[in-house]
């Protein structure tokens, strides 16, 4: 199980993976801007407790085993979020019985964004750098690998290209790999997804492929189009994670 923190909604596309961003996709359908930044009503999720009945004074987001992924709907390290961050790293620290999934795409901005006590980093967070190319990769996972983080994965999400990343998985928790959704979606090639498993099979790192997303080369070499409710489930059954 897992569960969702957005603090914050609202950001700026940033690289080549944003071209397509799902919070954008979400945000025109209902008449917003997507480059707004706003604070949400979950801000300070974690600490919220139950104010009457049996269970006053409780938590109410539990531990179940499952991340609490955070600001899927903006970035951490976005630079409108630098008055706020503060209170959410306070309610990081304070929540040691949760684990926190905090995904970027904004690696450069960690050791300024990170809180004063962070030290060789928590032991409840994973930090997840975002590579969707193999310029970004070049450009984000050596001052990534470099930095004082205990938990690291690596997003290659959506994945634009062939990557040679085999020099930077040393450190690295897991691999996630997954193609591109929604419509005008770009193409994952198979081809991509097998040379990241082999890197990462040579250099014994964990690796799951996520979703083929809707345009898919397969093993064939067939250009394909997965419906939505399909590409996680089409992915599995190619049976590469492990890890």
């Amino acid at each position: 199980m897992s569960t969702k923190w957005n603090p914050w909604h609202g950001c700026r596309k940033f690289s080549p993976g944003c071209l397509n961003c799902y919070v954008y996709r979400m945000d025109a359908r209902f008449g917003r801007d997507p480059s707004v930044f706003s604070l949400t009503d979950s801000y300070l999720l974690p600490l919220a407790a139950y104010r009457g009945g049996k269970n006053k004074g409780e938590y109410k987001l539990q531990p179940d085993g499952g991340y609490v992924y955070t600001c899927f709907s903006s970035d951490f390290f976005l630079e409108d979020a630098d008055p706020y961050r503060a209170e959410a790293w306070k309610a990081v620290r304070i929540r040691q019985d949760l684990r926190f999934f905090i995904p970027t795409k904004r690696i450069h901005r960690f050791q300024e964004c990170a809180p004063a006590d962070w030290g060789d980093g928590y032991a409840n967070v994973t930090v997840a750098c975002t590579a969707e190319n193999q310029a970004m990769a070049d450009k984000r996972l050596p001052t990534f690998t470099a930095l004082p983080i205990r938990h690291r994965v690596v997003i290659v999400e959506p994945i634009l290209g062939h990557m040679d990343i085999s020099r930077h998985l040393s450190g690295i928790d897991e691999i996630i790999v997954g193609g591109e959704s929604g419509d005008g979606a770009r193409v994952c090639d198979f081809r991509w997804v097998l040379d990241l498993h082999r890197q990462c099979k040579e250099a014994h790192t964990p690796f799951r492929f996520k979703q083929t997303g809707a345009c898919f080369t397969d093993e064939k070499g067939r250009r394909i189009h997965v419906a939505r409710v399909n590409q996680h489930r089409l992915a599995e059954r190619y049976g590469l994670s492990f890890g």
